[in-house]
């Protein structure tokens, strides 16, 4: 039975492994996006205003030199920092945004220069409205250039932004976990305080064939794994 109410806005990111496994991660709307955007472009403007001085006492080689660092700044700085920085430019980093790909998995220099090269169309027909307007209509906060790309925008480390751990028992797992599982407990045991409690049902009961524990019990129970997982003892 499919439920048509909160879930259509929920900002959950969800994917399944091939290990029948969700993965959830929070997605990044508008206005996070449009900060760490506008931290981005003052880097660059105050790189550009600090080198221009610098052409200026030089003559036309210094001048061509600040027309080359501002093609690069413009095309190549969002590629540069997400492909070296784990998806997260300087101002992504600020406001704990990092670029994936749809499934989860890390960005690929193709997907990022894809998304980044298409800025040029997000910003038609003045000021990033085409952009602002798919981020708006899209179900997961998209711009034409992620659309092309095929990657999306997430709140990086939520278990950072709690700092909390669930209140809960803790206890070691019956059984052995692959990575992708662990890491896949972990994320719902650190989005506790994030997720609505019908949400936490939802998705622990995914896992009811292996845990064979349904509703709250299912709940507390990968919590307390998920507690073991990060250290609790």
């Amino acid at each position: 039975m499919v439920n048509n109410s909160p879930q259509r806005f929920d900002t959950i990111h969800t994917v399944e492994t091939p290990e029948g496994v969700d993965l959830f991660a929070d997605l990044a709307g508008p206005i996070p996006r449009a900060m760490a955007y506008a931290t981005d472009l003052a880097i660059r403007l105050a790189i550009l205003a600090c080198s221009g001085i610098v052409a200026l006492l030089v003559g036309k080689t210094g001048a061509g030199f600040w027309l080359i660092l501002s093609f690069l700044l413009e095309w190549w700085y969002p590629v540069f920092f997400e492909m070296l920085r784990q998806g997260q430019t300087p101002g992504k980093k600020i406001f704990q945004l990092t670029v994936v790909n749809e499934d989860l998995t890390a960005l690929t220099w193709s997907s990022s220069i894809i998304r980044n090269l298409l800025r040029a169309v997000d910003f038609l027909p003045f000021m990033y409205v085409f952009g602002l307007l798919s981020l708006i209509l899209t179900s997961r906060f998209q711009r034409l250039g992620d659309l092309a790309a095929g990657t999306i925008v997430i709140q990086k480390n939520p278990l950072a932004e709690t700092g909390v751990l669930p209140n809960t028992s803790t206890q070691p797992p019956e059984w052995s976990f692959a990575e992708g599982e662990q890491d896949a407990i972990i994320e719902f045991t650190a989005r506790h305080q994030s997720l609505s409690v019908s949400r936490q049902q939802e998705l622990a009961d995914i896992l009811t064939p292996i845990t064979g524990r349904e509703g709250p019990e299912a709940v507390n129970y990968l919590r307390a794994i998920g507690n073991w997982f990060l250290g609790a003892r």
